[in-house]
């Protein structure tokens, strides 16, 4: 049930459960709530399926399509595996077909745990076991990109924010220069430029060959002393060649320790090398992005990356706060992925409705 109160600051807008995150996961969580009659609302910083639009434009799954579809919706391609079109065009079918309220670029700013706050906001004091049994426990604050800010209170909050957080940065000298990006979507930009790829799996493999075929002259820099060994297997045999015939070039056991403005100095046992590169690419994967979380004080395993949460529920510690997908795999994010995360909403929402 939602309730829309109206106040001289602004809307306060009460739903069963707010789901920071409108990835896969976030979305499947949304539909498990609907199913089981609870109203949810689902925010993101950025567009539908954020992480996936994010993706190299010619990306293919490395899963087959029925194993990342959610909410019983079929997901029919014409391939043996989808590509990030097709998953963009479906993820929003869905989100349409099953009228889920999705807040494209609207920033959860703070998350306030209303429990221990005397009966609960929206209960009255002298309220019985299900008047209780309805109350809300958070309180979110969010913040759209036109500058228009939002309370809305909740009996539960998901956190389902994804794999795509913070970059892993290389924390060296000009890495904040303007031609060093982060991860890429297109090749491109590359033609006819001097490229270097800091990383050795299969984002660093698939943005070299990219580059290589838009006409950028490209080289790998890994500090293993071969590429991961888990590249994609349909993959593996082009970047071989291509490293083979040196028209992608390779520098393995090295560390990338300063970035300048055309130049990218290595290390490696055999010294310091410099790389001539008008565009670095940093294929080095990403943090999850906690903060939230630490703000509200959830316990996160210093070793793991892991916040606490019952894995058999995914209800953190404290009462109403839940995590979705890939967020509760820490730092190791290739234990979660979408096939084994789109299940999380039906614990979730077990949990919710025994409480």
């Amino acid at each position: 049930m939602r309730v829309v109160e109206t106040g001289d600051a602004r809307a306060v807008d009460t739903v069963d459960c707010v789901i920071v995150g409108a990835g896969p996961c976030g979305l499947a969580a949304a539909i498990a709530a609907q199913r089981a009659g609870f109203s949810s609302v689902v925010f993101d910083r950025g567009p539908l399926v954020s992480g996936i639009a994010g993706y190299p434009t010619h990306m293919t799954f490395f899963s087959t399509a029925e194993r990342i579809a959610i909410g019983g919706v079929p997901f029919i391609v014409a391939t043996e595996k989808p590509t990030r079109r097709d998953a963009l065009a479906y993820y929003r079918e869905v989100a349409t077909n099953f009228r889920l309220d999705v807040r494209p670029f609207e920033v959860v700013e703070a998350m306030v745990s209303l429990a221990g706050a005397g009966a609960g906001a929206g209960a009255d004091d002298g309220a019985d076991a299900e008047a209780r049994h309805d109350r809300v426990r958070w309180q979110v604050e969010t913040r759209h990109r036109t500058g228009a800010q939002h309370t809305t209170r909740s009996r539960a909050v998901v956190v389902a924010t994804g794999y795509f957080g913070r970059p892993n940065r290389l924390g060296v000298p000009g890495e904040s220069l303007p031609h060093v990006r982060h991860g890429y979507v297109d090749g491109h930009d590359a033609w006819n430029e001097t490229v270097v790829i800091v990383g050795g799996g299969n984002s660093a493999v698939d943005a070299a060959l990219e580059m290589h075929r838009s006409g950028g002259r490209v080289t790998m820099v890994h500090f293993g002393e071969s590429l991961d060994p888990n590249i994609k297997p349909w993959v593996r045999p082009e970047i071989d060649a291509r490293l083979s015939d040196a028209s992608i070039h390779a520098v393995f056991g090295a560390r990338v320790v300063a970035i300048e403005p055309d130049t990218v100095i290595v290390q490696s046992a055999d010294g310091e090398q410099r790389l001539s590169a008008t565009q670095v690419y940093t294929m080095t994967g990403y943090l999850p992005e906690t903060g939230l979380l630490a703000q509200v004080g959830v316990p996160i395993d210093a070793a793991t990356g892991i916040p606490a949460h019952d894995p058999l529920t995914m209800a953190t510690p404290l009462p109403g706060l839940y995590l979705a997908g890939v967020i509760a795999s820490g730092l190791q994010a290739n234990r979660i992925f979408i096939e084994n995360g789109r299940d999380h909403g039906d614990l979730i929402v077990a949990h919710l409705g025994a409480i």
